[in-house]
């Protein structure tokens, strides 16, 4: 009789803890399933031998404690279930359990956890505590998304009107001429005639017409200075070489023939490492007309969203791949600077992004402190290509509505073109030797219309490397 007790009890045990493991951790069942050999060898173990009357004792025991005993305990000769512990964040009985209403997946989150069907009760998960749903995970980063979120690049605007917003209310490159306004350029203009050739002077600028073409140089020196510890100019010849050093130790060279062209422009690191950003010398002449290349137009094989992005709408990825990409069509050879800037033909053979998030109010070159921080994919995508290239350039370009004369709309463009410049090298850190900058007025409208039209007044940005290196290369990394 004490043997077959001996067994229902050691039984009840292993009963007990098994309905017990089915509500612990999967370290927890591992356990009782080591040990659960051990109680299947209780069933031979002998019970120690009982006094005279204790088995009396332990009945009448019982039978005192059967009134006490828990209203819905089990009868005698059941077994005992036994219950996990109620998490503190269960539903108190009585009362329905809420439906938890999931949100649905975004493309770019995590994959969902598994319902609590699907889950052992009572595992702790990323959530918290044993019964508590798992939290959310937050959303993985999308690719191509700025490294530096532009609120954290730019502070609040302050109010309209303000003190504060009156200090900085434009980002006008600071010429040595100290034009302000299209007025102080108009009034500040001379002619001169050499033959068929126009010449037309301006504070920081040189306007030619030759050939039925008119064009717009200009000195980019200037925007150099913002990022400089120390300048330094020397004459070499014919040449001017002006030297800018960085806080960090590098110089930057840059070249320039009599006339103020630029011939070259390269970086020194501090331990006498160079780098040619820009070779702008060319055989023949220095002719206005010996800058054109014609080239037949491009065949182009990718969606137009993907050849001209407007930044407006496009996805970081879609900027990076169009600041990033290879050529739409082969490129023969090396081409100057100057051949790119006159040439449409050429740049056409190269993707670009339309900064239509950054516009400007007529007759005006400012960029507005609200319109900075759009500019912060833009500078993120550039710099992260010349981290991994330092002789990346990329063209800043310029352009109007067709209100006015050309003579002022090239102006204007070409002044526009270097404030978004300065912002990027100013705000966002970008190298300004690896920009150029260049005003086209009205040539190339995007809404065509005579009348004034603030989509028209806007910049664009465009990777120009392989023009000038003649190779059919996409920065490495690029988005495909």
């Amino acid at each position: 009789m004490s043997n077959a007790k001996g067994r229902l009890l050691a039984g009840t045990i292993l009963s007990a803890v098994v309905v017990g493991s089915v509500h612990a951790a999967p370290l927890d069942a591992a356990f009782v399933v080591a040990q659960a050999p051990q109680g299947e060898q209780e069933k031979d173990k002998k019970p120690p031998p009982q006094r005279p009357g204790q088995r009396q004792q332990q009945q009448e025991e019982r039978r005192q404690e059967a009134p006490r005993a828990a209203p819905g305990a089990q009868p005698p000769g059941q077994e005992r279930q036994v219950q996990p512990p109620r998490s503190p964040d269960a539903h108190p009985p009585g009362r329905p359990q809420e439906r938890q209403v999931q949100p649905p997946p975004s493309p770019d989150a995590h994959p969902p956890a598994p319902p609590p069907s699907a889950q052992q009760p009572g595992q702790r998960g990323a959530g918290g505590p044993a019964g508590q749903l798992p939290r959310p995970t937050a959303p993985q980063r999308p690719v191509g998304t700025p490294a530096i979120a532009p609120s954290a690049l730019q502070p609040p605007a302050p109010p309209p009107g303000s003190p504060a917003a009156q200090a900085q209310r434009a980002f006008v490159p600071p010429a040595q001429d100290g034009a302000r306004r299209l007025d102080d350029v108009r009034g500040a203009r001379r002619e001169v005639r050499e033959g068929d050739r126009v010449m037309i002077q301006e504070p920081g600028r040189l306007i030619i017409r030759e050939g039925g073409r008119t064009i717009i140089r200009h000195s980019e020196t200037d925007r150099f200075r913002w990022q400089a510890r120390d300048v330094s100019i020397e004459r070499r010849g014919a040449d001017t070489v002006t030297v800018f050093e960085r806080p960090d130790g590098s110089r930057i060279y840059t070249v320039t023939d009599e006339s103020g062209r630029l011939l070259r422009r390269y970086r020194r690191a501090p331990d006498g490492r160079e780098i040619i950003i820009i070779d702008n010398r060319y055989g023949g002449p220095p002719r206005v007309g010996g800058y054109f290349v014609n080239l037949p137009p491009p065949v182009i094989r990718i969606p137009r969203e993907r050849y001209i992005v407007d930044a407006r709408y496009a996805r970081p990825d879609d900027i990076y791949y169009a600041l990033w990409a290879a050529p739409v069509a082969h490129i023969e050879r090396p081409y100057t600077l100057d051949e790119i800037r006159y040439s449409p033909s050429l740049r056409e053979r190269m993707p670009r992004v339309d900064l239509d998030t950054v516009t400007f109010d007529t007759g005006s070159w400012e960029v507005t402190p609200d319109q900075v921080e759009h500019l912060a994919v833009i500078a993120d995508g550039i710099n992260r290509a010349i981290a991994v290239n330092p002789s990346e350039v990329f063209l800043i370009a310029g352009h109007t509505d067709a209100v006015g004369s050309d003579v002022d709309n090239l102006s204007l463009s070409d002044r526009r073109a270097e404030s978004v410049a300065l912002v990027l090298s100013q705000q966002f850190g970008v190298p300004a030797e690896n920009l150029t900058t260049q005003g086209y007025g009205e040539q190339y409208l995007k809404v065509p219309t005579p009348g004034p039209e603030r989509a028209n007044r806007r910049v664009t940005a465009q990777r120009i490397t392989p023009l000038l290196t003649g190779q059919n290369e996409a920065v490495p990394g690029a988005p495909h």
